[in-house]
């Protein structure tokens, strides 16, 4: 409980930026933030006790984390096995802190990447294919790790996930998030009423899990 609580210190401080253009260190703020929901949302899906935080997001910052919620949840219902058990299809212990960063740092990174070579996995390649879908699986990704973890007896590496949240998006995101004008363009994927836009966002949705898929694969595959 915690560890969630610790990421809720700065929550009302990120809510003010979205009248304004965001910094970077607002956009990784804020990406904490919604991270700490999403697994807090998928803590309460998955049956596990867990205290909301005493201070959660509000304002624009609130309404991007619903939606996130709700994409994520879009997410997860067409593809229902994929987002579970990572820690197992990724066959990481998550005893250890350094293993369980790096294994979801690489997912990222290749959930992000340009290719299929291991090349691909160059951090200043990534803001090229970048799209919603993909951040979305992301967080997706982030929210059944930390249910993994908090099962086995580990809730410290949800902390640990936050971090490595924040840490992606900000060598990764930030200037794609800039140039969108920042978290509040998600909401985007559910006010437009144009039927081909919904289209849009179930294939770029469809597509996140194949480049998920394919992120697990490239990471057992890594060490060979």
């Amino acid at each position: 409980m915690e560890m969630l609580r610790r990421s809720s210190v700065f929550a009302a401080e990120v809510m003010e930026v979205f009248d304004r253009s965001p910094t970077d260190k607002e956009l990784v703020s804020q990406s904490k933030v919604l991270c700490r929901d999403y697994i807090h949302s998928r803590l309460h899906l998955a049956g596990i006790g867990w205290s909301k935080p005493e201070h959660g997001s509000g304002g624009t910052l609130a309404e991007v984390s619903s939606v996130l919620l709700w994409l994520g949840d879009e997410l997860e219902y067409l593809r229902p096995n994929v987002y579970r058990n990572v820690a197992r299809q990724l066959n990481i212990t998550i005893a250890s802190e350094t293993i369980v960063s790096d294994a979801f740092l690489a997912v990222a990174a290749e959930i992000f990447s340009t290719g299929w070579s291991m090349p691909s996995l160059n951090i200043h390649n990534i803001h090229k294919r970048v799209t919603w879908g993909k951040i979305v699986s992301l967080y997706a990704v982030a929210g059944a790790l930390a249910v993994d973890c908090v099962r086995h007896a580990h809730p410290a590496m949800v902390h640990t996930i936050v971090d490595c949240m924040g840490e992606f998006v900000r060598k990764s995101l930030v200037s794609w998030l800039k140039r969108r004008g920042g978290w509040a363009d998600i909401t985007k994927c559910v006010v437009n009423t144009d039927p081909s836009f919904r289209s849009h966002w179930l294939v770029a949705a469809a597509c996140a899990c194949g480049h998920y898929l394919k992120a697990v694969v490239f990471y057992l595959l890594r060490e060979k």
